[in-house]
């Protein structure tokens, strides 16, 4: 890999510490404990934490009771997804709206909670159709969703990623299934979680930090480092998940990230020497 990083101790002076989830702090069911010490770390030298998965097939308390579990010891207001971001945006810029959601069980009865109106599928029309990384996903919901968006529902993604990393591989993630229903359609949906600017936007609001106080860590070029990118956040690819050295390689200079290392522990180790 043809990249050097510059000096590191920019990284002492960023206040907020953004982390993707899977391929970053962990992987499927498996923590990494460089990555519990790293946090910890950031912690005890007052640095503030947030955990940002695009993956919207699970909400905040499932994630609460994982990164618990894991070891993480995060608070409620430390976790944020792009089903967050996608949810703000309906209740913003969209209220009122009849939405056909294709997604996990998980994720519809939060959005039904919330007071989004949900349809069934069965409807002649929707206003809405979303789709997410829905690990449910069948022919049905996708047809649904396809003529739904030939007679002009507005289409909407959570999140562009392709894949989700686990322990035993990649599998198809919401940028997968959004393809499907492109395909059928010629529709692009607007997407939102990572890089898009309503994401980076939510953050600021809900941490009240500026987007110069802020790092992000992730181990995908075209979600957690285009984000930095984009919106001047400080942006660190980790080689622990998707990205291979040879993709930075082949990255154009501005999508290149600021920082690269091979995981969370080499970054512990430049900031506290550990």
């Amino acid at each position: 890999m043809n990249f050097t990083n510059p000096n590191t101790d920019i990284l002492n002076e960023k206040k907020l510490f953004i982390f993707d989830m899977d391929g970053t702090i962990y992987l499927g069911g498996n923590p990494f404990d460089f990555a519990i010490k790293y946090i910890k770390n950031l912690r005890a030298n007052g640095k503030k934490v947030l955990f940002f998965t695009n993956n919207a097939s699970h909400t905040t308390p499932f994630y609460m009771q994982k990164l618990s579990r894991l070891g993480f010891e995060p608070s409620e207001d430390e976790i944020m997804t792009s089903g967050d971001v996608t949810y703000e945006f309906l209740k913003r810029k969209r209220d009122g709206k009849s939405v056909y959601l294709v997604a996990t069980d998980e994720l519809c009865e939060e959005y039904k909670a919330k007071g989004i109106k949900l349809l069934r599928g069965d409807e002649e029309g929707a206003d809405i159709v979303i789709t997410s990384f829905d690990t449910s996903l069948t022919y049905e919901k996708l047809n649904n969703a396809c003529r739904f968006v030939r007679n002009g529902a507005e289409y909407l993604s959570t999140h562009p990623d392709f894949n989700c990393p686990t322990e035993n591989g990649f599998i198809p993630d919401s940028g997968a299934i959004a393809a499907l229903v492109t395909a059928s359609t010629g529709k692009t949906p607007t997407y939102f979680g990572k890089p898009y600017k309503e994401t980076i936007e939510m953050i600021g609001e809900a941490t009240g930090y500026k987007n110069e106080e802020m790092c992000i860590f992730g181990d995908r070029l075209y979600t957690d480092i285009a984000l930095g990118k984009k919106f001047g956040v400080t942006a660190v690819l980790v080689l622990s998940g998707e990205t291979q050295p040879e993709d930075v390689d082949a990255a154009a200079v501005p999508d290149k990230p600021d920082f690269v290392f091979g995981s969370l522990a080499d970054v512990d180790k430049v900031m506290f020497g550990e």
